[in-house]
Parts: structure tokens; sequence; C-alpha cells
């Protein structure tokens, strides 16, 4: 390199003495001139050039779509569909395998048991109709989800696109006053709230940090998309023609999803503006190449970090959860049980924001998991309306093969169309459960954000369904 500097040097010098004595006045120019010309001799002889086609690798290429304003933000949330669709179509076959093995079968061979050792009513009841089955129906509904979409999102992580979904979402959420790196959290949330708050953890900034914890509660986790999926089913397919009956439930469910985006990115406005003033961090994003997911190491991040901790912490709430209902349905006051002294009390509160009663209560007896709101709401619409010869009894969850025979209950309850919209809202923007509360505390070890955390939804809720019911009722 040195040889070349003092070859262009010498050339330089030698150009410049001819021209001076040749051209005079257009000295300058024509010294201009001659620095440029040797300079590109020079670097056609030190700097080797790679052809277009070498300049354009795979991941250029590919980055080019992902990336790009045009095609960015379809091609995430195709990718995101599809995952979300995998994850509902394929947990169907075992969520139904995990429900007949431990509901249909194990359940009555344990009642079977508590009557061949004279095991009293109450214990077997409560210990059996109530907390193994609360445990049960856990199980079956939230594991299967999880086993796949973890596995999944851990694929795509691997692969290097879950950086490039940050990359497309960072510019809404540092308008918004957030960090770019809660587009991850949120999205690892519509798997798991459990799972989205403990992923906040890669945001160093300890105020956005709190604003993704907060905000996460608004991505549909696996436990409320059976909901979103049933209630739409029933209600919004049951409204349009049967040829547009399933294009219409679809689109419900996902509107409600996005509505979930959307107030997460308000209430990142709101908070990063009030009580957790700030600007929104600037950080460097180091876009990884492209490479093969590595499989086994996948399965057990995701099986044994993710789903067996979250499931764990699952059915340790879902034990107590199903002694309550058990027990409120059960325990009578002059033959009335405390569960129907509930919901007659509560049901004009319920009604004024386009519930009823027992919604209210099946989601405070079933804060612990969010799996357990349909079966609680079908034992309890049973039980007030006297059906007996619906489920296995009082305090005995249950679920309906056949929607048709599902929404038949509903609407023997009083249920109409915006009861079924505002369920769903309701069920989008309410309370985290118990166990994404928890894990809340003991990521923030703060009470006070805790509290904030568990009550800003619900609130949120409230005042959402409350003005939707108007503005019905005056159309």
């Amino acid at each position: 390199m040195e040889n070349i500097n003092n070859t262009y040097r010498e050339s330089i010098i030698s150009e410049a003495t001819t021209l001076r004595w040749e051209v005079g006045e257009n000295f300058h120019d024509s010294l201009m001139e001659s620095i440029y010309k040797n300079a590109s001799e020079i670097a056609a002889h030190s700097v080797t050039k790679k052809n277009k086609q070498q300049n354009h690798t795979f991941d250029q290429k590919l980055d080019k779509i992902i990336t790009s304003r045009m095609f960015g933000f379809p091609a995430m949330f195709i990718v995101l569909a599809v995952v979300f669709w995998v994850t509902i179509i394929g947990s169907n076959a075992p969520s139904a395998m995990l429900a007949s093995v431990l509901i249909d079968k194990i359940h009555p061979w344990l009642k079977e048991i508590a009557a061949a050792i004279s095991t009293p009513l109450w214990i077997s009841g409560l210990l059996i109709d109530g907390a193994y089955l609360g445990m049960a129906w856990v199980v079956s509904v939230m594991l299967p989800p999880m086993a796949i979409f973890f596995p999944l999102f851990t694929l795509l992580e691997d692969f290097g696109y879950l950086p490039r979904v940050s990359f497309n979402m960072d510019s809404l959420f540092r308008k918004a006053g957030a960090h770019g790196k809660q587009a991850l959290t949120m999205s690892m949330g519509f798997g798991c709230n459990v799972a989205g708050v403990i992923a906040t953890r890669v945001i160093d900034s300890p105020r956005e940090r709190l604003i993704a914890i907060i905000t996460n509660n608004f991505a549909l986790c696996n436990g409320r998309w059976p909901t979103q999926i049933l209630i739409a089913t029933i209600f919004i397919g049951g409204a349009v023609p049967g040829y547009l009956a399933g294009i219409a439930s679809a689109g419900a469910v996902v509107g409600v999803a996005l509505l979930g985006v959307v107030l997460s990115l308000v209430v990142s406005w709101g908070l990063s503006r009030t009580v957790l003033k700030g600007e929104a961090s600037t950080f460097s994003l180091e876009l990884p190449p492209y490479r093969p997911p590595r499989i086994l190491r996948t399965l057990y991040t995701s099986l044994i970090d993710r789903t067996a901790i979250v499931l764990w912490r699952a059915v340790i709430f879902a034990v107590p959860a199903g002694l309550v209902i058990w027990l409120v349905s059960n325990i009578t006051i002059e033959g009335i049980s405390l569960a129907e002294y509930f919901i007659n009390w509560s049901n004009p509160f319920g009604l004024l924001f386009g519930l009823n009663g027992v919604i209210l209560l099946a989601y405070i007896i079933a804060i612990p998991a969010n799996e357990i709101v349909i079966p609680t709401i079908l034992m309890l619409t049973v039980l007030t309306l006297g059906m007996n010869s619906v489920g296995a009894g009082d305090g005995v969850m249950f679920e309906l093969e056949s929607v048709n025979a599902t929404a038949d209950i509903f609407k023997a309850g009083g249920w109409t169309l915006l009861t079924g919209i505002n369920l769903m809202l309701f069920s989008l923007i309410h309370n985290p459960c118990s166990t994404t509360i928890y894990t809340i505390y003991k990521e923030t070890r703060s009470l006070k954000w805790t509290t904030v955390s568990a009550l800003l939804p619900v609130v949120m809720g409230f005042i959402i369904t409350f003005f939707v019911a108007q503005i019905w009722r005056l159309i």
C-alpha cells in the first residue's frame, strides 16, 4: 500500500509540473481532472469489485421483502397468521384426546373409586369435581396450543425472523413512546402472557420494560382464543348468511386481535406521557444472518423452559379455582346457592355493560386460568336455569361437542348478539390471569405496578363495553 501511495504522489507531482507549463491559466481545472483520473486508475488496480449477483446475497434479497415498507407488514401478518392457524388447528385433536382421557375417563374412574371407599359426597365433590376438574380443563386446553406455538415461535427466532419483526414495528412503538422490542414481547404474548412478560427482559430501559409488561395483556393468549372462536362462530357467524359465516367469524376474531395491538400502542402512548414519562430510547438492532433452526435445542427450550414452567404455574392456580367453583355452586342458603345469589345480584350491573351476572361471576372465579371460562359459564348457566339434565351436576364444569347445543344454552340464558360482541371485547380487555399477575410481581418486584397491570385492563374493559352497549341500544 505504501508503494502505491508513493507511486501516486510521484505521478501527481510529475503531472502537475507538466500541466503548469502546458496549460497556463487553466492549470487548476486540468490538475483536478488529472487527480481524479489517477485515483480511478489506482482504485482499479487495488480494489477488487464483486459482480452484481455476488452483492445481492440470499439474506439481502429476503430482507428486501421482509423489511420493506410495502411488503414488511403484510409478510409479518401472514407469518403470524399461519403460526396462529397451525396452533389452533393443530391443537384441536390433542386437546380433544387429553380431554377424553382426563375428563371423560379418569374423572368418572375417580368418582367410582371415591364411591367404592364410601368417601363423603362433599369431599369427593370438592376434590374430584372441583380441584381435579379445574386442573384437567387447564391441562387439556392449555398444553397442546403451547406445545405447538412455543416451538414455532422459537423456530422463527432461530431462523432470524423475529429481529426483523422488531425492526418493522420499531417506528410505531417509538412514536408511542415505547421500545421497538416490545413488538417481540407482544408477539410472544399471543402464545401466553406469562411468556410475554418474561420476554420483556430483552428491553434494557426499566421504564420501557414496565410499559411492555403493563400492556402485554392486550395480546390474546391461547387461553382466550377458544372463547373468541366459539363466541364468534355462534353470534357473529350466526348473524350473517350461511355462506359468509366462516369468513365473518374469522374476520371478527382477527379484528379483536388487531384491536388488542391498537390498544397496546394507545396505552403505551398514554403511559409514556403521564405516569411513565420519558423519551423512547434508541437501540442498535443488528439483524442476524438467516440460519437453519436447531430442532433439538428448539424443542428443549420451548417445551422445558417455556411450556412446562408456564403450565405448572397455571395448574397451581387452577386447582384452587376448581375448589371455589364447586363451593359457590354447592353451598346453599335457603335452597339457593352462593353462585345464584351473586348472579341475581350482579345481573342488572352486567346488563348495563351488555353482559350478564353469569359472565361476571365466571370471570371472577376463573381468574386463575382463562381456559376454564367457557366451561364455567356453561355450568353456571345450567345451574341458574335449573337444567338438571345437562352437564354432570352443580359445580361440575363441562363443554358440549356441538356448537349448536352450546348456542341453545346461551340463548336460553338470554344471550343476544350484543352479549356475544361484548364478551369478545371483555375477553380481550380484562384483568390478566393469576399466573400472569404472579409473574408480573416476580418481574417488577412492585405491588404498585402489579396492581396497575391487573386493574387497568379490567377498568378499560368495563368502559369500552359500556359505551358499546349504550351505542347499541341507541341504534
